[in-house]
């Protein structure tokens, strides 16, 4: 059984060294070029690991390429692993495995197909999420499910520690999926369309906390947009103050720096200061 590997995050490393260490091997690697994407959020590079296990690595600028779907098929790829990527695959990439590619998205799916899954959960202010690897198809997180895991979402939630779960949680079920593929033993499930939702991109500028909000509302936004993420800020007087960490407070101390909303106050527990 050949198996090849697309990712450029985190999550995906994670993946592929869970892969090694339970004694399985890849035969072929497919990142992004070194220039491309600097500022992703977890953004890893392959070299490395692709060297020390003398792993074919091929580096691209999308996965849709001719030389994508040529390499799959001149390593003979039976499965192909996409983790880690917001290119959507042509079903041409998907034809050119043997039988199939697999994805995973930090979601139980049906539900949050679409981006910026690990901020939106907490966001939403959900009890809880997962993370579910499917077959992919042409559609958008829409592929018959393979395996899925649920993952708690505590009060207190950060993007940081609800990053960390996930990536936990894509390790555990590496393991097993790899293993039902070598057994023979890979069931699918059809997902159920009458719960299907989709959750939308962000970028930095959905992290802006205005003076309108509530104290809730801007306590969370800064909890689902720290670290890894680019983090919520406010603009004050011409300048940026990025807010990693806050927590509400009932009372104005002119040594503490805090932030008035329309319902009560935010201390800023650990914020840094930009010129715009």
């Amino acid at each position: 059984m050949k198996f090849g590997f697309v990712t450029c995050v985190t999550l995906g490393l994670s993946c592929i060294e869970k892969i090694y260490a339970d004694h399985h091997k890849l035969d072929l690697l497919i990142t992004l070029k070194d220039e491309k994407s600097k500022a992703k959020s977890g953004r890893i590079y392959l070299d490395e690991f692709s060297e020390k296990h003398n792993i074919p690595l091929l580096k691209i600028n999308h996965i849709n390429d001719q030389e994508v779907i040529d390499a799959i098929k001149e390593h003979q790829i039976d499965w192909l692993f996409i983790i880690g990527w917001s290119q959507i695959s042509s079903i041409e990439v998907i034809n050119s495995t043997k039988f199939g590619v697999i994805g995973a998205h930090p979601t139980l799916l049906p539900q949050g197909r679409g981006r910026a899954a690990i901020p939106w959960a907490i966001i939403k202010n959900l009890d809880k999420t997962g993370v579910t690897f499917f077959k992919m198809d042409e559609g958008v997180d829409s592929g018959e499910i393979i395996a899925q895991q649920e993952i708690p979402i505590a009060t207190t939630e950060t993007a940081t520690t609800l990053y960390k779960k996930v990536n936990d949680t894509h390790i555990s079920l590496i393991a097993t999926v790899i293993n039902n593929i070598i057994s023979g033993n890979v069931k699918t499930t059809s997902q159920d369309l009458s719960k299907v939702t989709y959750w939308a991109g962000r970028n930095k500028q959905d992290g802006e906390i205005t003076l309108e909000m509530s104290v809730v509302e801007a306590e969370r936004l800064i909890r689902a947009t720290t670290h890894p993420y680019p983090g919520a800020f406010m603009i004050l007087n011409n300048r940026k103050t990025i807010i990693w960490s806050a927590e509400t407070t009932s009372v104005e101390n002119p040594n503490r720096p805090v932030i008035k909303l329309k319902d009560g106050l935010l201390f800023l527990k650990e914020y840094e200061v930009v010129d715009i």
